[in-house]
């Protein structure tokens, strides 16, 4: 973070952007992001180390040591709030210790032992800050806690708006008779709410699985076997203190998963986990981006106007779905880096190397991008309306997709070839209501199976798609 940026990196949702941002998720999409910025950006990974390393401090007097009692309630509070009123300024403080350090780390420590000054009681107890950790103890918990975070406050809110608009669609359109086509071409009616019912289904699942993911972190020292740790204290069980800060709630504890086998740097195999369950439910959502721009393309919805938008420099009629465009591009860039991501960060030579460490820095442009996708789909979601009109006009000139139940019913009552008779009869012809109904009447299965076949209309044969669109 640049002290000289034209950027508001704090809480306002009203954060000021420049036109000479490199990344356009902090240039023109800077102020949809605005609630992801505080917890993924280096201000957020500034504010994450500080709370692990409070927290620690505060275990370490705790552990029963002779050399470090205690702390008073006084002083537990004044270090609680370090990390609760974290702020830029106390970033910029950090970043400008960097400059000597030329380790942002050491930096953290230094800056929450400058702020004991004035205090006897943690001047005294200074050292046992970063006690015995390494680097990595201090960041593998700060990107759990920034992925807890963003995960819980940022992106699973977006993606549930995305589900809850869908969901109430599937249940609003469940009796909208709309007619298939797989192959691009005339297939078995469905209903537009049953369509749509498939995607929330299939989110419902994805997003469970993101949700399910437990966000593991480890703190046992350079190379997992917490080595600096038994050389001061021998006989002290550590992996227990260990566990006990990282899965105990916070503000005291972390509130995440132990992970009691690493190397240098946790695994970031629940990482990988999480990337794909982010990106197998950013796939889905790509799928029904384009199904939806094809809907609008034939007419099967409209999309409302916005006062002075334009559509096109030189078609004045045009209204582009730009909104589902926009997501679909969104989830592309999402899902290259999120794959990359869960491909990468799985593997370290040896004990460790820091090929990860520039790539975890791109977490939250990640992130970034799929929650931006997700705004521009619930946005594009609030402006479809249904043109019912252009689909009961589809599906009036359908009549051919009625030759499956006749030859259904044919075989259930054993009329030889009947596959056959109605391929002869359909298949690359016009069919109309008169000629299927000829058909119909010729047959020698029993009356009310011809009447009830002879009530049946491209719209009405949609079987259980209104029940499954009303039961997600």
């Amino acid at each position: 973070m640049h002290r000289r940026a034209a950027y508001n990196w704090g809480m306002n949702p009203s954060t000021s952007f420049t036109i000479s941002a490199l990344s356009p998720l902090d240039g023109r999409y800077a102020a949809k992001l605005a609630p992801l910025r505080p917890l993924m950006s280096e201000l957020g990974y500034m504010h994450r180390r500080v709370q692990v390393e409070i927290a620690w401090f505060i275990a370490l007097s705790d552990a029963g040591f002779a050399e470090f009692k205690p702390l008073t309630p006084g002083a537990r509070t004044y270090l609680l709030g370090l990390v609760k009123h974290f702020s830029e300024a106390d970033a910029a403080a950090i970043k400008e210790i960097e400059k000597t350090t030329n380790h942002d780390v050491k930096a953290v420590e230094y800056w929450i032992k400058s702020k004991f000054e004035a205090r006897p009681e943690l001047q005294s107890a200074s050292e046992f800050v970063h006690f015995a950790c390494t680097s990595e103890d201090i960041n593998n918990t700060s990107h759990a806690l920034q992925l807890k975070s963003s995960r819980e406050q940022v992106l699973l809110p977006a993606l549930d708006k995305v589900i809850t608009q869908l969901r109430e669609m599937a249940h609003r359109y469940a009796d909208q008779p709309m007619l298939s086509r797989t192959h691009g071409q005339t297939a078995s009616p469905t209903t537009v709410g049953k369509e749509i019912a498939n995607v929330v289904a299939r989110l419902d699942v994805a997003r469970q699985r993101i949700a399910g993911v437990q966000l593991m972190a480890k703190m046992n020292g350079a190379v997992g076997n917490y080595n600096a740790h038994l050389s001061a204290w021998p006989e002290f069980d550590w992996e227990a203190l260990s566990r006990r800060v990282i899965e105990s709630p916070e503000p005291l504890g972390l509130g995440l998963t132990f992970q009691p086998y690493s190397i240098q740097i946790e695994p970031h195999d629940y990482m990988a986990e999480l990337f794909d369950a982010v990106a197998r439910t950013n796939t889905i959502l790509i799928d029904f981006a384009r199904d939806i721009w094809g809907y609008v393309s034939v007419g099967y919805f409209k999309q409302r106007l916005k006062a002075g938008e334009i559509g096109s420099s030189t078609m004045p009629h045009k209204v582009n779905p730009i909104d589902f465009e926009n997501a679909e591009g969104n989830l592309g860039l999402a899902n290259a880096l999120l794959r990359h991501l869960s491909e990468k960060l799985p593997i370290s030579r040896w004990q460790r190397d820091l090929t990860d460490s520039t790539v975890l820095r791109n977490m939250g442009v990640a992130f970034g991008y799929a929650v931006l996708a997700y705004s521009s789909l619930s946005l594009g979601l609030g402006k479809l309306e249904l043109n019912s009109e252009a689909l009961d006009e589809d599906l009036g000139s359908a009549w051919e997709v009625l030759a499956e139940p006749i030859q259904t019913v044919m075989r259930r009552y054993g009329v030889q070839g009947a596959y056959e008779k109605l391929k002869e009869v359909t298949r690359g012809k016009t069919v109309t209501a008169e000629a299927l109904h000829g058909l119909i009447r010729s047959l020698e299965i029993p009356q009310a199976e011809k009447d009830r076949l002879l009530a049946m209309t491209p719209a009405s044969y949609t079987g259980k798609a209104a029940e499954l669109a009303n039961r997600v």
